[in-house]
């Protein structure tokens, strides 16, 4: 069982950044991926950033460019960045791990809200 733990979100103004924060509650001994995704109300969820075990990132089109993902090595908090915020990044931010076993256990966490005000 892993239970994770969002931080970081707030009331931002439109071009300014947030550094999402998650912490595990124990050391990820073996993963597959791990990352962040968000929902906005009355919208599709959406992978906003992934990282691998061996450190390969993936970001969504809707933040390349201006988004920052990180973890620790071995990873129990891993981290989103998000720089330039538009109003169109409001949403609830969930940080992810799929463990690296025969299902690929996914747990998530709570969320934590990010608006970004125009």
């Amino acid at each position: 069982q892993v239970q994770l733990v969002e931080s970081g979100g707030g009331l931002v103004q439109s071009g300014g950044f947030l550094r999402l924060s998650c912490v595990a509650s124990r050391r990820i001994s073996d993963f597959s991926a791990m990352g962040w995704y968000r929902q906005a109300p009355g919208k599709q969820r959406e992978l906003v950033a992934e990282i691998t075990p061996r450190g390969t990132i993936s970001y969504s089109n809707s933040v390349e460019g201006r988004s920052t993902i990180s973890r620790d090595n071995p990873p129990n908090s891993w981290y989103l960045q998000i720089n330039n915020l538009e109003p169109e990044d409001t949403a609830v931010y969930y940080c992810y791990v799929k463990l690296n076993d025969y299902l690929r256990t996914h747990y998530w966490g709570q969320g934590t809200q990010v608006t970004v005000s125009s």
